[in-house]
């Protein structure tokens, strides 16, 4: 989910503006996923290289998050969403972590769509911790960077990426349609030979 605070600034407005609009496009890319029938979902909110940033604004994400986790929770329950959080707990704020257990509890029996919030997460981290998730089909990279940086590279072994010069509070219903188009054109062999049946 790349590319909030650039898209803030070219339209002349704080950081944190950017920020609320990416949630907003979580928001919308959640709802059209659930409508693709898409099972899996995971969203990276906040890397552990990003405590870099200014405290101010790192404050300001967590704060955002503990709003939306708990504005979006009875919307999860409604649409049978299963929530999670995944990364590390110990360094966030308390009452962040207090949204993150009651929507996970509220969610555990969501079963249409499973989406993972990655917050505080650094795949490298998990892979030493024997943290392994379901192998991801496809990566798309918003806000025109061409880099994994840190997230579920294990699980990316075999993923189709995609990368998009659109910033992630443009990111639409739309843009993940032609995403899904791309990735059903493409030929996936797993190390096996072109038109060999996998699996």
């Amino acid at each position: 989910m790349d590319g909030n605070g650039r898209w803030a600034t070219r339209q002349g407005l704080p950081r944190s503006a950017g920020h609320r609009a990416g949630a907003e496009a979580v928001h919308r890319t959640v709802a059209a996923a659930a409508d693709r029938d898409i099972r899996q979902l995971t969203l990276y909110a906040f890397s552990s290289d990003n405590w870099r940033r200014p405290l101010p604004e790192v404050l300001g994400l967590f704060s955002l998050f503990e709003e939306i986790i708990r504005a979006e929770t009875a919307n999860c329950l409604s649409r049978g969403i299963r929530l999670s959080i995944i990364g590390r707990r110990d360094r966030l704020p308390p009452r962040l972590r207090a949204a993150i257990r009651s929507a996970e509890r509220a969610t555990e029996r969501g079963h249409r769509l499973h989406v993972r919030i990655a917050i505080d997460y650094s795949a490298r981290v998990a892979i030493g911790d024997g943290g392994i998730l379901p192998d991801v089909d496809l990566l798309i990279r918003t806000g025109g960077e061409r880099r994994l940086s840190d997230f579920l590279l294990w699980e990316c072994a075999y993923a189709e990426l995609l990368f998009l010069d659109t910033m992630w509070p443009e990111f639409d219903a739309p843009d993940l349609a032609r995403a899904l188009d791309t990735f059903h054109g493409r030929e996936r062999r797993f190390g096996g030979l072109p038109g060999e049946k996998v699996g």
